[in-house]
């Protein structure tokens, strides 16, 4: 059964992973990621290279790198355990594959294993991940208006993340809040984002350390009446980030999100200013 959950969820989550998949930044990671295997076992070149098979066969893995591989496999399986989005199980795939494919060349011909850390390198320096561009109820905020608009209207609830384009955490992360705000965001209740990667006076007035160290990206923290209630995840008193999942469970239980969303939808019978999908494209302050 432990194996079998983790399969259907890939199956049903599989017309999203195709959609990724064919963005330029993830077709280039599969290629770099199959590098080897494909040197390894394309006729002509495989012919040229040096093995450790007691055959002789050099198109085919020795046992040093079938080990290397498993071992790879145990990774990533450790890691995709944590993983929140289908993106997220994608990068450790692709990201633990890359490792294993330098270690390999390396192994192989230090000039090959030169070559593709080189070219890894470079794919870093100048390929990002695609940014979330879906459907979301999110206010982006910028270093002038945040304050005013946390305290423009105490009956407000306000969460707020604190991000990074950078940090491939806060990435990941953006499909799941977009989720949360089309699902909970009322005239009472708003969700925030505010880029502290930018606004460095943001990360030093809030306390949200932007140190890919710190472990703190992204934050999110919960306004009421202009004031932090609540944040997570929190920060030990040597400024390290408490380990916490971001998952939309873990999320909505610790924000006690269904009795909020309750209580602030009673003040839309006051007020008609709920944002509406997208609105954050108009709103967004650069």
């Amino acid at each position: 059964m432990a194996l079998l959950t983790p399969l259907f969820a890939f199956l049903y989550h599989l017309p999203q992973v195709y959609k990724w998949l064919l963005k330029p930044y993830y077709v280039a990671s599969l290629f770099m990621a199959v590098a080897f295997l494909a040197v390894r076992k394309t006729p002509g070149v495989c012919d040229h290279l040096s093995t450790q098979r007691e055959d002789g066969n050099s198109c085919d893995f020795d046992w040093r790198e079938v080990e290397i591989l498993m071992f790879l496999s145990a990774i990533v399986m450790m890691k995709n355990r944590r993983a929140i989005t289908v993106e997220q199980h994608v990068g450790n795939i692709i990201l633990f594959s890359k490792v294993a494919n330098v270690i390999l060349f390396f192994r192989l011909d230090i000039r090959m294993g030169l070559l593709y850390l080189t070219l890894c390198i470079v794919f870093l320096m100048t390929c990002k991940p695609p940014l979330y561009m879906g459907p979301e109820y999110i206010k982006y905020f910028n270093d002038k208006t945040i304050d005013d608009e946390l305290d423009r209207d105490g009956r407000v609830t306000w969460i707020v993340e604190f991000f990074a384009n950078w940090s491939p955490e806060c990435q990941s992360f953006a499909s799941v809040y977009a989720d949360l705000s089309l699902k909970y965001n009322c005239a009472g209740l708003k969700f925030g984002k505010v880029d502290i990667g930018r606004y460095g006076e943001v990360s030093k007035r809030y306390k949200v350390s932007a140190s890919p160290l710190s472990k703190q990206l992204p934050s999110l923290v919960l306004f009421q009446g202009g004031k932090e209630v609540l944040r997570r995840p929190q920060v030990d008193k040597k400024g390290r980030a408490v380990s916490w999942s971001f998952t939309e469970e873990n999320i909505i239980r610790e924000f006690n999100l269904n009795e909020l969303y309750q209580k602030s939808k009673k003040l839309g019978k006051n007020k008609g200013d709920a944002l509406s999908p997208n609105e954050n494209l108009s709103s967004c302050c650069f």
